[in-house]
This record gives structure tokens, sequence and C-alpha cells, in this order.
């Protein structure tokens, strides 16, 4: 057979088989030319535009809101620097955004090395700015140098106007490019040209800078918008860690123009207020120093090579904390006021220093028992604080600026907070020892509780089939264990135990008793709650642990349903569960998975019912008692004396079942949260220490009552 040689696209055809489904391979010279003609070369802004997430980190609202950080921070790094106290941000209608400050406004002579003006360096070179160690700034938020010109890069439209020297100057770009417009918007013709405008004069003195953009669509993704909400929270979080800067944030893209401006002069200490929700168990405590350390950093030396050369740095640390009786932590952590949300070095320091101070500070005491110790985890329940340093240069993972890598900090913040820590919780004098004395004690509690959550999960883990449950005695469980079925009703009074017994469905229905009135535990410190026997008994039957420990995930059931008489004593105790529940197992009460059961106050009983007409008819209120004898008079069916329950115990167990266990008929009322911080001071407030403001809320009550609507 000789071999085929016609062309490549009849080969197949012509020798027959399944040639032609086979591709043929591309000569070895052709795949493997590789030469300096196939490099691409991206000058000068074109790198962003073609990588844009390697600079703002995505081209969605995160990326967008980015680009108006660094334009931000800009000016907020002049006024760290003692320039400037007033930023204002405006989002227009037309999709531009505004940022003007009023420190000294870009330079706008011409750069020697380049030969263009200080605007334009700054806004089309990256890495370009004041802020490599050149003498213009001590501690900033930008530090690569490429902020301004990355966002001019990615603006479909760019204008800049600097007040200095006695005049304005006007600079415009698109996308990257320098030029002019002859008109408003990003559409309007442009002509392309280098070169710094002088349009106008201001008076002697008068300095600042503004920057109008228009971010460029065909970069970004179609659905990715500005956040008011993020831009305000930003100016507000700004407006803390710089005292006396007045940040103004104007909505001008609707009808409704909204306008607010932050401004707070009382720096962190407000900023850690702001953030807690809980009640204080400390005042806002200023944990503050300085310190210096020697950086190894590789400088350019004159015969242009790299070398390894010692840099002295200074280090401000700057930390405002304090207790309060919650669980939950919230540390939020800034480097030269440029947030660090996934933390670094500095926060690394300080919690090392929490837990080396309180360790030592209560050895001196005889809280801690032999053989207990706190932890971190410890530390940190209830605590909020704000962690800032300063430092020239900071090293961080990324242009984002997430984490801090400067391995010299963690070291000196813990020497510093250690040294300011200690002496808060050492003090002699009787104002400070008494809330030193408080967090301690708040310390060593949580530690006591983590150890028994600790050892009641062991516990749990270590029961087998063989073993007997350590469950208390007088709960009747439910033979179910899937949760989404299951419930728990907390019954009062054994009385109504006995008859709840008989009117549940075992198959997924638990029932505990309990005795009375349970403890407040509002009032009452975690020891004492887990001393009481009735908490301790709820807490052990759901099964999740509680407090800080609590996990949703691990309860036993999947309703918990409080089960008392329809009276004010019934209300009482229900509240009293509620409180319980809100203060340490809260995320089943965020997961709406609390109920309180809704059993009926009166009983009709029909003399000569219809045929398929219910014998007994049951009413919840009052008001529905009125209406219900009223339209069964009217019907003229007639009726025996109704009944009025004054508990559950009055009732049999089909009339129990009936009315308020069967989930075919009964009523339910879910406990929700809509407004965590309102629900917590509403606890404190009717059931906390505090007389006075309880007090005032029952008098104010009582002026709006119906006397005649008083059961008496």
């Amino acid at each position: 057979m000789r071999p085929c040689s016609l062309p490549e696209s009849a080969a197949g055809q012509a020798c027959g088989g399944n040639l032609h489904s086979v591709p043929t391979p591309k000569p070895a010279n052709e795949s493997r030319e590789y030469e300096a003609r196939h490099l691409l070369v991206l000058e000068g802004l074109e790198a962003v535009r073609k990588r844009p997430a390697m600079y703002i980190g995505s081209t969605d609202t995160r990326g967008l809101m980015h680009c108006l950080w660094e334009i931000i921070d800009n000016a907020v790094d002049e006024a760290l620097g003692g320039f400037g106290t007033r930023i204002d941000v405006t989002l227009a209608k037309d999709g531009s955004i505004s940022v003007l400050d009023r420190a000294r406004g870009i330079p706008v002579d011409i750069e020697p090395r380049t030969g263009l003006s200080g605007v334009e360096v700054v806004f089309t070179k990256l890495h370009a700015g004041g802020k490599f160690g050149g003498g213009s700034y001590n501690a900033t938020g930008g530090l690569h140098g490429v902020g301004s010109s990355v966002v001019n890069a990615l603006s479909s439209r760019l204008d800049v106007e600097v007040d200095r020297n006695g005049a304005t100057w006007a600079m415009s770009f698109r996308r990257g490019e320098p030029g002019t417009y002859d008109g408003p918007g990003p559409r309007a013709k442009f002509t392309p040209g280098s070169g710094l405008r002088k349009v106008g004069r201001v008076g002697k003195g008068v300095t600042g800078t503004r920057v109008t953009y228009w971010p460029d669509r065909q970069i970004f993704l179609p659905d990715a918008q500005l956040s008011l909400a993020d831009l305000q929270a930003r100016a507000r979080q700004t407006s803390f860690l710089v005292p006396g800067l007045a940040i103004s944030v104007t909505d001008a893209r609707t009808a409704e123009v909204t306008e607010e401006t932050f401004l707070h002069e009382g720096g962190i200490t407000e900023f850690v207020d702001y953030l807690a929700t809980d009640e204080p168990v400390t005042d806002v405590l200023r944990l503050q120093g300085q310190d210096r350390f020697t950086e190894t950093v590789p400088m350019l030396d004159d015969d242009g090579h790299m070398t390894p050369t010692d840099v002295d740095r200074d280090l401000d640390v700057d930390i405002a904390v304090r207790w309060g009786n919650g669980y939950d932590h919230h540390v939020q952590s800034f480097v030269n006021i440029i947030a660090t949300p996934k933390g670094g070095t500095h926060v690394a320091g300080f919690e090392r220093a929490l837990t080396r101070s309180f360790t030592s500070a209560l050895e001196g005491t005889r809280l801690l028992k032999a053989g207990e110790e706190v932890v971190k985890d410890d530390v940190l329940e209830g605590m909020t604080a704000v962690v800032t340093v300063r430092l020239a240069e900071p090293q961080f993972e990324g242009q984002t600026k997430e984490v801090l890598g400067t391995p010299a900090v963690s070291r000196l913040v813990t020497r510093i907070v250690d040294r300011e820590l200690t002496a808060f919780l050492t003090s002699s004098k009787a104002a400070v020892k008494a809330q030193a004395r408080q967090v301690m004690e708040k310390v060593v509690g949580a530690s006591r509780a983590r150890v028994a959550a600790r050892q009641h999960r062991e516990a749990q883990r270590r029961k087998n089939a063989l073993e007997s449950s350590s469950l208390p005695p007088k709960l009747a469980d439910c033979r179910s264990t899937d949760v989404d079925r299951t419930e728990l009703f907390i019954v009062e009074g054994d009385s109504a135990m006995g008859t709840a017994k008989l009117a549940r469905n075992s198959e997924f229905q638990a029932l505990l008793p309990i005795r009375g009135k349970i403890l407040n535990v509002q009032k009452a410190s975690i020891g004492d709650m887990l001393k009481n026997a009735e908490c301790a008994a709820i807490i052990q039957v759901i099964g999740a642990g509680s407090g800080r420990t609590f996990e949703v995930e691990a309860a036993r059931y999947g309703k918990i349903i409080f089960m008392a008489d329809a009276d004010s004593d019934g209300a009482h105790i229900r509240t009293l569960l509620l409180t319980l529940m809100f203060r340490y197992m809260r995320p089943m009460v965020q997961a709406g998975r609390v109920f309180s059961a809704v059993p009926p106050l009166h009983r009709f009983e029909l003399t000569n019912p219809r045929k398929g007409q219910d014998k007994y008819i049951y009413t919840y209120s009052d008001a529905e008692y009125q209406r219900k004898a009223a339209e069964l008079t009217k019907k003229g069916w007639g009726f025996k004396e109704p009944q009025r329950y004054k508990g559950l115990g009055e009732m049999d167990a089909s009339q129990l079942a009936e009315t308020t266990m069967d989930p075919r008929h009964r009523t339910l009322r879910r406990v929700t949260v809509d407004d965590g911080l309102l629900a917590e001071t509403t606890f404190e407030m009717l059931m906390g220490n505090d007389v006075g403001p309880r007090k005032e809320f029952i008098v104010d009550g009582a002026y709006a009552l119906d006397e005649a609507a008083i059961d008496a």
C-alpha cells in the first residue's frame, strides 16, 4: 500500500477509514516558535485596564467601592498630616463621584525626572506619590502610590481641580489618557493632550483638591453599584479615627437629595461606645504608647544595587477597649486609619497581651482557684475594642490592605498593652479597682463556664447505647430524634405536667416541668444561674450549651414552647423563661425556634349542637369571649354557663390537646428579635438591677391603662 499524498482536506476521504476525524499535529518548529515579537508590553496604565482585579480586588460592587476609598483615603491622609478638617463626597445623578478637600492640594509644579506636572504624575504614573518616605507624610493609608492612577485608568472620565498658589488648576483624563473635553460628562468630545490648565483664581492661602470621576462601565460589571450605606459607614468610621475631621456625604442620584455629615471629637472612645451593644462592665479604657523598632528593607544604592538597609521606624499605638455583660466580642483594627478586617500582627500582639495581663493580675487575687486558668476566649467574652496603630510604610498583604504583616509590630503592641492593661487591673484607686474587679470576675466566670461546657460535651460524647441518660429524671422525652419535628414544652407546675403527659404526642413532643418561677438571670451572675436547678435543667435538656459556647445546631429540639397559665403569674413565668433564652441561648430566639403556647381562657358548651357542629367553643381573650357570647345569643344557640379556666390544670387531657398542644388546632406565638440592641435595652430595663427606669415605665403605662379593663 502506497502512502496517501493528498492535501489534508481530502486525505481522510481518499485514504478511507476514519482519518478525517484525527487532527493533524502542527509542525514542531511552528508550535515551539516563541520570539521577542510575541511578547506584549503594556505601557503606562494599560496593565491596570488589562488586569483590574490585581489592583482593586474585583470588578463588582466591592471593586467599585474600593476605587472610591482610594480617592477618599488620599484626602484623609492629608487630614492625618494636620492639613484640612473637612471632606465632601457627592454622588451625582449623572453617575459621577466627587471628592473635595481643603488640604494642601496636589503639587502643580514640574516634577524634574518626568518633566510632567505633579498632578499628571499622580494620576498617570503607577507607584508615584508622596508616600514613599519623601517627608510629605509620616503615616498614611496609601502605601503603593497606585490609588489615584488606578482610579484614573478605570474611569471613562476623570477631572481634577487643584487650588494652589492663588489659582485653580485643572486637568482631565479619558481612561487614563490626559486631554480636554468640550463639554460635561464622559461622552463629550475628547482631544488628547498633556498639560495642566490654569482656569481661575482663588484667594491667598486657599488650597485643596477636587476629584470628579465616572467609573468605566467597560470595566465594571453591569450590576456593580455604589452602596450609600457602605459609604456612610466608612465615613462614620473615619470620623471616629480622625477626631475633628468632618466628612459630608451627599447622595444626589435621585430627586430626593440626602446629606449627612459625620464628625466625632471623641475619637475611638466614641467609636467603642458606638460599636458596643451590651451593658458596660467597665468604662472605655485607652491603652496608648509609643515605641521604636528597626526594620531591614532593601534600598537602591548609588550603583543601582538593592542593598539591605536598617531603617528606624516609630510606632504609635492607640487602643480603646471596654467590657460588657454580653458574650460576643467585637474587635476592629486599623493601620494608619485603613481597616484591616482580617487583622494582622497588631491584633495578634493585642490579643497576646490580653491573656498575659489577666493571667498575671489574677495571680495576685483569690478569684482564680488552683488548677483554673484563663485563655484568650475567656478574656474576649463581652469585649469591644478598636485597635489602631500608626507607622511609616507598613507591610500589607496586597493592595487591598486587609492584613498587616510588619513582624515587629506584634512584639511592641504586646509590650505596650501589657503595661497599660496591667496598670488598670492592679490599680489601687477605688473607682478603677471596682471596675477591674468586675471584669476579672467576668473573665473567671467565662473560664468556668467554658470548662463546664467542655465537660458536658465530653460527657455527651462518652455516652453510648448501653449507658443511662444523664438528662433530668423529670423530663418526659419524646421518641423521635428528628430535630425538624421535635418540640420541647416547658410546663408550669406538676399538675399541668400530669395532664400534658396524657395530652401530648409522645412521638415528637417532650415535656419538662418547672417549679414556679425560675431565677431572674438578668440580675444574677452566670455562676448563680448555673447553680439554679431549673435553669441548669433547661440548659441541660436543650443540650446546646449556654452563652458564648451555645451551638444552635446542637439543640435537641426544633421548637422550644413555653406553656404557662393564661394569667399574670403565667405571664411572669414566660418572661423569666424568655429572659433566660435571650441572655444565654439567644441564637435559638434569633432562629425563630422559641414559642409561647396560647391556652384558652373560656369554654362555651352548646346545649343542643347541630350535626357536624363542635359541642365546645373556646375563646382566648375577654374581648373574644364577649363577641362569641353575643354571637351565640343572637343566633339563638343555647349554651351552658361558660367555664373560665384559671390554669392549665383545670383542663382535661383532651381539652389541653385540642386547644394547646395538637399542631392541627393550637395557636403558638413565635418569639422574634427585630432589633437586638432595643431588645437588650428592654430586658435590662424590665428585668435588670436598675429600678428607676422600670418604675418610670410602669408609671407611664399606668396612665394609659383603661381602669374598666381591670379584672378585679
